[in-house]
């Protein structure tokens, strides 16, 4: 029924938008967290790199105008918010104003594809942390993980098809944001992954598929999923590879440092070509996934995930 919610939110990680937003930025992501100040600091040097802005505020405006577009041409007519977890706009701050605006029930989609606590389960905690903040907040419904959506899965393939026509006959190596093994096993995080890689190189023909990770954060002793992707790369036979960023939406910090910058590098020390492919960004099916999702949430409701899903067994680190 078309009038079973009267908003869609996009709630995002946020990021820092100017060099003095970037350590209250890391301080918000780490808060209560038992991650070392020097790795924060060392983080915050990532960042700096690029004059302190993360290009993921920006990259979610246009997902948002991409997702106007669709909504408009398909006749999904809710009004489209944004809030972020850890920098400005700020989820609470949305939420007072859609609560301002007069919205009652909201369709929430996170930008994470992968069931995980920082991915899944979080969003759902800030949610309901916002709520009981904003007195008469709307009702908010967050779609489940989505990494088996056509939307997503196809725009997967595309990208990699595309990164395979700059440079034919290269191995394909899949990328996703390392997370303690904790809340890995927890969850099913690696599940979705190795289900998403694995549908692609069928399609592509490209045999079993290679997982690495990247990003991790978090002390030393703590284990964390492995193998890293530059530890990868200094390993590795081939002469040719493609990274696949397939536990990304957009072309954020930890794609443009630890991709084109660290595993670059990595790649050019060996002399191995390397080609990072794409994220799904605003690829037209992945948008237009997005509004499939919606469509079919304004029909039946949201098919919620199960109350024990991605719950940790111990509070996580949380990845930076």
């Amino acid at each position: 029924m078309s009038d079973r919610y009267d908003a869609f939110l996009l709630i995002s990680f946020g990021g820092p938008e100017k060099h003095e937003d970037v350590i209250p930025f890391l301080e918000n992501v780490l808060r209560g967290r038992n991650v070392p100040r020097e790795r924060l600091l060392e983080v915050a040097e990532h960042y700096y790199h690029f004059d302190g802005q993360s290009p993921i505020n920006d990259q979610c405006r246009a997902l948002l105008a991409a997702l106007k577009t669709e909504f408009a041409s398909h006749g999904v007519t809710l009004p489209v918010y944004w809030g972020n977890r850890n920098w400005h706009p700020m989820l609470e701050d949305t939420v007072r104003t859609m609560r301002d605006d007069g919205v009652k029930r909201v369709l929430a989609l996170a930008t994470s594809a992968f069931g995980s606590y920082s991915g899944c389960r979080q969003y759902r905690e800030d949610i309901e942390r916002v709520r009981a903040a904003v007195e008469g907040a709307p009702e908010i419904e967050k779609l489940p993980p989505f990494s088996s959506h056509p939307g997503f899965v196809e725009t997967v393939q595309a990208r990699v098809a595309d990164a395979l026509t700059q440079l034919p006959g290269a191995d394909v190596v899949y990328t996703a944001h390392s997370v303690p093994l904790s809340m890995a096993q927890s969850s099913p995080y690696v599940q979705q992954l190795r289900r998403v890689c694995t549908t692609v190189n069928e399609r592509l023909g490209l045999g079993d598929p290679t997982l690495v990770y990247q990003s991790r954060s978090g002390p030393a002793a703590q284990p964390w999923l492995e193998p890293d992707i530059v530890e990868y790369i200094r390993g590795t036979e081939a002469k040719k590879l493609i990274a696949e960023p397939v536990g990304f939406l957009s072309d954020h910090m930890e794609v443009l440092y630890d991709l084109d910058t660290e595993a670059a590098d990595q790649a050019a020390v060996r002399g191995i070509e390397f080609v990072r492919a794409g994220t799904a960004g605003t690829h037209p099916r992945f948008v237009a996934g997005i509004r499939e999702m919606v469509q079919a949430a304004m029909r039946d409701g949201v098919a919620a995930c199960a109350p024990d899903c991605c719950k940790p067994a111990v509070r996580p680190g949380r990845p930076a």
